[in-house]
């Protein structure tokens, strides 16, 4: 297997999370409940908290919800983005409180207004994300380019540019299309071309099946080549399966391990159990573990050994009993209603010694 080398990237801050550079790839969501909803926020920042998310995008489309988004960022559990466009005030008001602001600077209104955001975000050191999206291109790049990977890249550079003018380097980017290979060729080609850390995400996914496999071909892609140093998967109102989605392609990509890989058989005649309850059992008891584990739940003896050789820890199911296996030797040899405890137990502890390292 090839080592996995990642772009070296300049590292900027959100809040306490680090972007870029050798920082663990951070996963993002964004609110669908209105900002203005201050209860309603903080209820859905707490279900995105507990379902391992990182930082939080919110939108901000006036001033009753740029004061809402003040009282939202004192009792928020997560740091918080700011998304604003064509209103520059509003981010001049956000850049007091919140922990990084997301502009496409060539809406927010000439020079002048730019060179305000910059300013007030200089004072706190805020990020900015320049967000460039197929569905709001500028006039000029649509025109000399068309809707193309090409309009996309030359938009980013020059809002990049834009910024860099005013002397202000922490910046993230973004290069989104719908479409998954334009996405991945806009991020490839623009890799090349600025150090700045890229915010990855195939934008207007769609609902759950379909956003997990576009942003599954996506950004798998673009991570297994080294590119990528935080990440969104978007989904139709679907907000905690956002990141549950995400995590997977860090965990399964092999690009950052976190939490259990379950590995398991497809169902097939020869299993003399029931597979099926016994996998749901385990990844319900196993979700909320932290520790790099790989755990094998197989059906028949045909391939659960040697699967067993490569597991931390492993089940081999025969008829009415099997087998608890742990780095390819049998601990436990036990009757079938018996069997899933006492590998969960075995999984609990190679968890506990993994967090005490």
């Amino acid at each position: 297997m090839s080592e996995y080398k990642r772009f070296k990237t300049k590292q900027i801050s959100v809040g306490g999370v680090k972007i870029g550079g050798d920082a663990p790839i951070s996963v993002q969501s964004m609110l669908f409940t209105k900002t203005q909803d201050i209860q309603g926020c903080l209820e859905q920042l707490m279900q995105l908290k507990f379902a391992g998310a990182d930082i939080v995008r919110l939108a901000c489309l006036d001033i009753k919800d740029a004061r809402a988004l003040r009282q939202i960022k004192e009792q928020s559990p997560l740091p918080l983005i700011v998304d604003i466009h064509f209103n520059h005030n509003l981010a001049l008001y956000c850049a007091e409180f919140i922990d990084g602001i997301r502009i496409n600077p060539g809406n927010i209104g000439g020079k002048e207004n730019i060179k305000a955001v910059v300013d007030a975000c200089k004072q706190r050191k805020i990020p900015i994300r320049i967000g460039v999206n197929h569905g709001s291109l500028e006039k000029q790049f649509e025109i000399k380019h068309g809707r193309s990977v090409e309009a996309l890249i030359q938009s980013a550079l020059y809002n990049i540019k834009l910024l860099e003018d005013l002397d202000y380097t922490e910046i993230k980017i973004s290069i989104k299309t719908s479409d998954v290979q334009s996405t991945i060729e806009a991020y490839t080609k623009l890799r090349n071309l600025c150090e700045y850390p890229f915010h990855l995400g195939v934008t207007e996914a769609g609902t759950k099946f379909h956003s997990t496999i576009k942003s599954s071909i996506a950004l798998g892609n673009l991570l297994l080549n080294g590119i990528g140093d935080t990440l969104r998967v978007s989904m139709t109102g679907e907000l905690c399966e956002e990141i549950k989605v995400a995590k997977a392609i860090l965990q399964d990509s092999g690009v950052q391990k976190s939490g259990v890989n379950i590995i398991s058989c497809p169902t097939c005649g020869r299993i003399q159990s029931d597979l099926l309850s016994a996998i749901k059992i385990v990844e319900e008891k196993t979700k909320d573990i932290k520790a790099p584990l790989n755990i094998s739940v197989m059906g028949c003896a045909v391939n659960a050994l040697g699967e067993a050789k490569g597991a931390d820890v492993a089940i081999a199911f025969g008829k009415n009993e099997g087998l608890v296996i742990k780095r390819g030797e049998i601990v436990a040899k036990c009757k079938y209603d018996k069997l899933v405890d006492r590998f969960l137990e075995e999984v609990k502890i190679e968890a506990a010694l993994w967090e005490n390292k």
